[in-house]
């Protein structure tokens, strides 16, 4: 079955900078649009960033543009969030998410998601 699972989350002060991972299983990874989200308490879940299959296409939220860097390496089933000059409104739970299609929306839209894994917390301080 599919499982996606996020790690490198944790807390860090403002300025500063950490890697999110998520390792992905159970489906054709290379063949699908890969995605991070977050949900800050009392927020609804926003997406960050995507990634197309072969990673050369990404979108940003406005938010996190010059400053988190989505990658992904398809021989590891695996896509990464590079998250530099952190604040403190980044605080907030992070998810991986993954389309079952190629086709990644230049407006990252939660309802296109249809598998997602269970979080990371990220704190900034």
């Amino acid at each position: 079955h599919v499982q996606l699972v996020e790690s490198g989350g944790g807390s860090v002060q403002a300025g500063g900078s950490l890697r999110l991972s998520c390792a992905a299983s159970g489906f054709t990874y290379s063949s699908n649009c890969m995605g991070w989200f977050r949900q800050a308490p009392g927020k609804e879940r926003e997406g960050v960033a995507t990634a197309n299959i072969n990673g050369v296409r990404t979108y940003y939220a406005d938010s996190v543009k010059g400053r988190f860097t989505i990658s992904r390496d398809n021989a590891k089933k695996t896509v990464y969030l590079e998250m530099n000059s952190l604040k403190p409104e980044d605080t907030a739970v992070y998810y991986c998410a993954a389309i079952m299609g190629s086709y990644c929306s230049s407006v990252i839209r939660r309802a296109d998601f249809r598998y997602w894994g269970k979080g990371t917390q990220v704190t900034v301080s």
